[in-house]
């Protein structure tokens, strides 16, 4: 940042120290006045939502686990003796996750907030958003947090459990004998009794190393200038981070512990899996000694682990799914898709510093979801216009309890918006995936975010094999049938866009496989949260767009093209 004419270099140390201190005040006295009543808001909304579906959630679990196919009946038994203590530890710790949510989000947002407006391009802007940034908006956040939080426990959750229900013949049918049964108990109650006191020790043993680790390094690039530090402008951003880094470490010790029963309860499922008791007991001493590895990982101690690490799972060969294709030239090819793991853990803190220019070139996971709801927009609007989605359809899933129940719109349309993207980058030739406003992501530019890790993969696999099969024109448009309508004959004939069956066998069965895996990429995104919210957005826009287009009159006539808002 420039600083004004005529201000000499000296003046900046005083800048930046009255920014930062104005800030720090005014940030604090806003998360006063703001945080009781944006953490209210969201503490009596998750709770009320916790406690209002808890009945709910009991019954649907007991429902589908009674209904589905993959459990046998000892199993089936053994699971409702353990679900009581299930609910009762999701009562207890999401209870307290809300509580600590909205202590956190109603005081810390309005003060980070504040320091957000150092990043504005004049003073005035700067000024004025340091006032009001961070208290309107954060009331209105916790709104839409407790409202995507009721999605997922609302919609979400069911949706799995009807998964699971109708299942019948993908899975086979897990099986398990009585005998198992008091080492399942015993693994599970042993997991517990170590992992929790073994992972609190270590992280309270190993936080003052955290805490000074981290204020080294972040007063290192406050000294050389690098990192968050680059900018005049971003000191005040970096300051509050020197500041409230002993939080940060004090969350990652609360981070550890909540995480260790989960990790306990874990050894349960290994012992069933592996019908061992010595295998399940292995996990519980394994585990200590991968969270003392993994935390000297993270603070750049010594490599590895002096404590044991027994293995207690058999090697599996991993069968990496395959695709058979047939190219011109050659008898025949197998395509085998890409197996490729993440490189490590993205672990955000005493990684060394970025630059600024290298963060600004990183796309954004806000990027990322903003244009994936944008092309699903401007993908239907063509559906629209050419009769192929019906103002039936878009109400249908504003009426629907849950996705499933409109097909069409829920898993079709973006399905085929997905499919478009894909082929839209295999035509420009470029190695990552195209965004709808020009922008590539590639494994290097990719957002450092745990969320896309999980779907980056299987997206970049999904258009390698797309690349070799080469679809045809007809076939391509056959593919968008079978997306947009799936099993729907009727309106499969009905839409002549010139898209035809294969007669190869092999094509058609690739082309099956193909729109399998697009919808299924597309029915785990829908249970992520925060994405009904934004793709309902999207559906009263296509409503109020064929409104508009019929020239009829409803209640979405006045809705048009919604800004996002990703929290």
């Amino acid at each position: 940042m420039k600083m004004p004419v005529g201000s000499g270099d000296w003046l900046r140390i005083p800048y930046v120290v009255f920014a930062f201190c104005s800030a720090l005040i005014l940030g604090a006295i806003k998360g006063v006045l703001v945080g009781p009543i944006a953490g209210l808001i969201l503490i009596i909304g998750n709770v009320g939502v916790i406690l209002g579906l808890f009945p709910f959630h009991v019954w649907w679990t007991i429902y589908t686990l009674v209904n589905t196919n993959r459990f046998d009946a000892p199993l089936k038994v053994a699971i409702l003796f353990v679900l009581p203590a299930l609910f009762a530890l999701w009562l207890a710790l999401s209870i307290a996750g809300s509580l600590l949510l909205g202590i956190g989000y109603g005081f810390f947002t309005p003060w980070v907030s504040t320091f957000e407006a150092f990043r504005r391009e004049n003073e005035w802007e700067k000024f004025w958003h340091g006032i009001v940034d961070g208290t309107w908006g954060t009331i209105k956040g916790s709104c839409t947090v407790v409202r995507d939080f009721a999605d997922v426990c609302y919609h979400s959750y069911p949706f799995y459990l009807k998964e699971i229900r109708e299942s019948l013949g993908s899975n086979e049918c897990q099986t398990l004998r009585f005998i198992h049964i008091p080492a399942i108990i015993f693994v599970g109650l042993a997991g517990l009794i170590v992992e929790i006191p073994s992972f609190t020790v270590i992280a309270v043993i190993k936080s003052p190393y955290m805490l000074f680790r981290g204020w080294q390094r972040l007063i290192h690039d406050l000294v050389s200038r690098e990192g968050p530090f680059l900018e005049t402008a971003c000191i005040p951003v970096a300051g509050i981070t020197i500041l409230l880094w002993p939080l940060f470490v004090a969350g990652s010790i609360i981070v550890a512990i909540f995480t260790s029963f989960f990790v306990a309860l874990y050894g349960s499922v290994i012992t069933y899996q592996e019908r061992s008791l010595r295998r399940g007991l292995a996990y519980v001493i394994a585990m200590v000694a991968e969270f003392d590895e993994y935390t000297n990982d993270l603070l750049y101690l010594r490599e590895g682990t002096i404590l044991p690490k027994p293995q207690y799972q058999k090697k599996k060969v991993s069968h990496s799914s395959e695709l058979s294709v047939r190219d011109s030239r050659a008898g025949g090819l197998k395509f085998s898709s890409i197996a490729m793991e993440a490189t490590s853990k993205f672990i955000p803190g005493l990684v060394p510093s970025r630059s600024l220019r290298e963060t600004i070139q990183e796309v954004k996971m806000v990027q990322v979801w903003s244009n994936m709801m944008r092309t699903c927009e401007a993908r239907g609007k063509e559906l629209v216009d050419a009769n192929v989605i019906m103002l039936g359809d878009l109400n249908e899933w504003l009426k629907a309890k849950n996705g499933d129940e409109a097909s069409i719109i829920s898993v079709g349309l973006p399905s085929y918006a997905c499919l478009h993207t894909l082929l839209s980058t295999i035509k420009a030739g470029l190695d990552g995936i195209l965004l709808l406003d020009g922008v590539v992501i590639t494994h290097e530019n990719r957002p450092q975010d745990r969320l896309l890790d999980w779907l980056f993969q299987p997206v970049m696999v999904l258009k390698e094999q797309l690349m070799v099969i080469k679809l045809s024109e007809d076939e391509i448009r056959y593919l968008e049938k079978v997306l947009l309508f799936g099993s729907d004959g009727q309106r499969m004939s009905a839409w002549e866009n010139g898209g035809f069956l294969p007669q190869d066998s092999l094509r058609a069965a690739q082309i099956q496989g193909i729109s399998r895996r697009l919808m299924g990429m597309m029915r785990s995104i829908s249970k992520f949260p925060t994405y009904r919210r934004q793709f309902r957005h999207i559906v009263k826009a296509l409503v109020a767009y064929q409104t508009d287009k019929e020239g009829t009159s409803t209640k979405y006539d006045s809705v048009r093209s919604i800004p996002f808002e990703i929290v």
